[in-house]
């Protein structure tokens, strides 16, 4: 696929999510984003600002497969992966898919499940694969995963280790709307147009799981100077060495970033990647994978603080 025509299914893609989910145009881009890369996104947000909207109404402007799991603390590995069932007749055993094997997968309060049934999220995340019983199962391309979380209420949850938050490539907030965003929220239901039936929004078919696939090949013919390879290393190895951060970023965060840097690059019709995507990238790519010193955090100190502080410490190139 041409990169005009990557740009111009971008631009469709994002007019047609717009027509039900009212302003959160960074959360609309990013995911975008993330989908034409292939990478997994964690949503952080209070309740009812539109996390589980967005995922809604991205089904169904992608002609994918999607599935949706409510995380709960008696969920087990098989309710995701799919169990192994006695067929009496052929006297074997038969293979049962579990809502794993879609295209896009919403898994809904995510640290509400323990770490068993969130680690087994962890092999189709990054291999897009699953094993049951000593059997690999390969997931249909595009698969992604998208995560929610509430960060108000933390009893009956559990937190999600390292491992597993370094397998999202974008972590993003959710923040509350603007007066007139909210009052755009409002005139769709005065207008009788209720966001539970979407049918109501004449959304229209943007892109099958095909085409998915033919733009993320697209985007990897986007060219990466060496100059822009050195700028995303240095950024990511500051974050090893800040003073208010005790873990910094694994190399796979760099890894994200210059995919996510290439696909944001085929959505504006662009081949070559630019410091300012890698800037607007960042606290996206690195946010969930710095764990800041707790005299840091006594003193206030967000994540996006100091991803802010190292992007301004660290020089971008000027060709």
């Amino acid at each position: 696929m041409e990169l005009q025509q990557v740009a111009e299914r971008f631009q469709r893609a994002l007019a047609e999510i717009g027509k039900v989910l009212v302003g959160q145009n960074d959360l609309i881009e990013a995911t975008l984003i993330a989908l034409f890369c292939e990478g997994n996104i964690l949503i952080e947000g209070v309740p009812g600002l539109g996390k589980t909207l967005l995922v809604n109404t991205l089904s169904k402007v992608l002609s994918c497969g999607f599935k949706r799991v409510q995380f709960t603390p008696d969920l087990m590995p098989s309710d995701l992966t799919g169990h192994s069932i006695y067929n009496m007749a052929d006297r074997q055993f038969v293979f049962n898919r579990g809502p794993i094997f879609t295209n896009l997968l919403l898994a809904d309060e995510i640290n509400r499940a323990p770490a068993k049934t969130q680690s087994a999220l962890l092999e189709a995340m990054q291999e897009r694969q699953v094993t049951v019983d000593g059997t690999t199962y390969p997931l249909d391309r595009p698969f992604i995963t998208i995560a929610t979380q509430n960060p108000l209420e933390q009893e009956g949850t559990y937190p999600l280790p390292e491992a597993q938050l370094d397998r999202f490539m974008f972590k993003l907030l959710v923040d509350y709307p603007t007066t007139t965003e909210e009052q755009a929220i409002l005139q769709h239901y005065a207008d009788g147009r209720d966001p539970r039936d979407l049918s109501r929004f004449d959304l229209q078919p943007v892109l099958t799981g095909s085409e998915v696939v033919d733009m993320q090949k697209s985007a990897l013919g986007v060219i990466v100077e060496p100059s822009i390879i050195n700028y995303i290393t240095a950024i990511v190895a500051r974050t090893r060495n800040w003073h208010s951060v005790a873990v910094g970023a694994s190399p796979r965060a760099g890894v994200n970033m210059l995919l996510a840097a290439r696909a944001m690059s085929a959505c504006n019709g662009r081949n070559f990647v630019v410091p300012d995507d890698v800037k607007e990238l960042a606290p996206w790519v690195l946010r969930h994978r710095i764990r800041l010193r707790p005299e840091a955090e006594i003193e206030g100190v967000s994540a996006d603080d100091t991803v802010r502080e190292i992007l301004e410490a660290v020089e971008a190139p000027r060709k």
